[in-house]
C-alpha cells in the first residue's frame, strides 16, 4: 500500500462531501471523515484493513 502520510481522498469521492480520507502513518492505515478533519481518526493494522476492502469489494456494505 503506497498512500504517503499525506491524507488521500478517493477519486470516486463526488462533490457531495460524504467521503472519508486515508493515509499511511507509521505503519497502519487511518481514516478519517472528510467533512471534519479535526475529528476522530480510526487506524487499522494493513492486514485488518486489506481484510475490510474486501470485504467492501464482495458488497457486504452495499445497501
Amino acid at each position: 500500500m503506497t498512500l504517503g502520510q499525506e491524507w488521500r481522498k478517493s477519486t470516486r469521492s463526488g462533490d457531495n462531501g460524504n467521503c472519508v480520507e486515508l493515509r499511511d502513518m507509521e505503519g497502519r492505515v487511518e481514516m478519517r471523515d472528510s467533512k471534519d478533519p479535526t475529528g476522530p481518526i480510526l487506524g487499522f493494522e494493513y492486514d485488518v484493513f486489506a481484510s475490510f476492502m474486501d470485504d467492501v469489494k464482495a458488497g457486504w456494505f452495499d445497501r
